[in-house]
């Protein structure tokens, strides 16, 4: 906690504000727009998985469907595709970034269209651990095929792209605060779009869809998806300290990468020109023969280091499995398949 948070939870309760109303939320819309900047507007929601949900709807994605999606991520990603019936098609990572690789990006989507006769309707684009994608050239494909671009950017909060904050690229933008992020609010994430119809359609949807009129009336389904006021508050004093939380999760990187300088065990994330990471993890391949995770994180735990695994792609979860895997020729020098022979962790802060 940065200290301020007591403070606007403080002013929620004393002004009894508590509920999925207030103005606290709106001040944090707010205060996130103006940091993002590129004139975009922000939806509040309790989630972002609830923001990708609501993106897809006002999208039109619905049963029938495909949406690509990259495979190397977290479940959140991609299961809102699911919720509305759709099928994602999940796409490998590039070994730069290990975000969606562009070129596979393409055969995919001419992929789909050889053997479905129809576009994917849209393109979920992760910036994986707070390190960006090749948004530049993701961007020209998804533009090309007039395919919109959800950018979730939930680990992305405070990294840059050529000078361009995470999260504001694509149609849609999508920001999570679950209590692991680089700030949270207890639970809640962020809907950002420069289109400013769909964020209020977002802020509807998100309060059940109820219909302005004098009684309880509701023409279309809605979702309990706002965030709280209580919540806001913790998010406002939470994103005063951002820029301190970045530069603290970037020392951390440089740290780790100083110590563990061999190279040849042991392969860190680079950051390409262009890039400011907010290192929200800092992430290492085990490339030493015989290295296991399981064998490595119990030496860490020894001197009360926390680490984990890296994501489990999505093509290999049970309840993914019969979803279409574009792999187009996994790369030998890094493919999302083969990570259970090519084994990494996350690093505890």
């Amino acid at each position: 906690m940065g200290g301020l948070e007591r403070k606007f939870v403080e002013e929620a309760f004393n002004s009894n504000w508590v509920s999925p109303a207030g103005p606290h939320i709106t001040a944090f819309e707010e205060e996130l727009a103006a940091y993002l900047g590129e004139d975009v507007h922000v939806a509040a929601l309790s989630s972002g998985t609830a923001a990708i949900h609501l993106a897809l709807i006002i999208l039109g994605i619905r049963q029938g469907d495909e949406v690509i999606c990259s495979t190397f991520t977290f479940s959140g990603s991609c299961n809102p595709v699911a919720y509305q019936g759709a099928t994602p098609v999940f796409v490998d990572s590039d070994p730069t970034t290990w975000n969606l690789d562009p070129s596979l990006l393409r055969k995919a989507i001419n992929d789909r269209i050889e053997k479905t006769r129809k576009k994917p309707k849209a393109i979920i684009v992760v910036d994986l651990y707070g390190n960006p994608a090749q948004l530049n050239e993701l961007l020209e494909i998804s533009k090309e095929f007039d395919i919109p671009v959800i950018e979730d950017a939930a680990e992305g909060l405070g990294s840059t792209y050529h000078g361009r904050k995470l999260g504001t690229f694509g149609e849609f933008g999508i920001l999570s605060f679950n209590g692991n992020k680089i700030i949270t609010t207890s639970g809640g994430g962020a809907l950002v779009s420069k289109n400013c119809e769909f964020i209020e359609k977002a802020r509807f949807l998100a309060t059940q869809a109820r219909d302005k009129a004098p009684h309880y009336q509701h023409s279309q389904i809605g979702y309990n998806y706002r965030l709280s006021n209580i919540c806001a508050g913790i998010g406002r004093g939470q994103l005063k300290v951002l820029d301190e939380r970045v530069k603290s999760r970037r020392a951390i990187f440089d740290h780790y990468s100083k110590a563990l300088d061999n190279r040849s065990h042991y392969q860190f994330l680079n950051e390409p020109e262009g890039v400011h990471s907010n290192r929200w993890l800092t992430t290492v391949l085990l490339k030493a023969p015989g290295t296991t995770p399981e064998r490595v994180m119990t030496e860490l735990e020894k001197n009360n280091i926390e680490s984990r695994p890296l994501w489990k792609p999505m093509h290999l979860q049970p309840v993914f499995k019969e979803r279409h895997f574009m792999a187009m020729g996994c790369r030998k020098a890094f493919s999302a398949r083969d990570f259970a022979c090519h084994p990494g962790l996350h690093l505890a802060r």
